[in-house]
């Protein structure tokens, strides 16, 4: 069963959200929605890697921001709420040094005032290379 308030939510729902935004900046892209997961890849590139040649933890922080603050508006009827990041956490257990990174986000909690979402991203094999959790606070639009 379908959590989204459009429950046909599809990736052309989501697609025109991140124009104009850091993550349209740092190539962000969805590629999947699920009953109860959103999914995005991000590539690891000039425009996400610090210093070293890794992947930026500030990269993978907006990865899983991204991610999580879509999945939470996605879950509310946005004509009378909107969706604001509260706290965001990252554990960094390993790096990328290039291809992409893929994202995937699903709710812990999804209350009247406030959601809690994880995200772990993975590289390309597969492998476990951050653990995300975001508070988002529900706000009621001012009309």
């Amino acid at each position: 069963m379908s959590i989204w308030f459009k429950k046909d939510l599809s990736l052309a729902d989501i697609e025109g959200l991140g124009k104009g935004t850091l993550g349209e900046h740092i190539g962000i892209a969805f590629s999947e929605v699920g009953a109860d997961y959103l999914k995005a890849t991000m590539p690891v590139d000039h425009r996400t890697k610090q210093p070293y040649g890794l992947l930026h933890g500030g990269a993978s922080v907006a990865l899983a921001e991204t991610l999580g603050s879509v999945g939470a508006a996605m879950v509310v009827d946005d004509t009378k709420f909107i969706c604001v990041g509260q706290e965001i956490n990252a554990n960094h257990l390993r790096s990328a040094r290039g291809g992409f990174v893929t994202g995937i986000t699903k709710p812990i909690h999804i209350g009247t005032n406030s959601q809690v979402w994880g995200i772990n991203i993975y590289d390309e094999s597969d492998k476990l290379i951050c653990i995300s959790r975001i508070t988002v606070a529900v706000l009621k639009r001012k009309s």
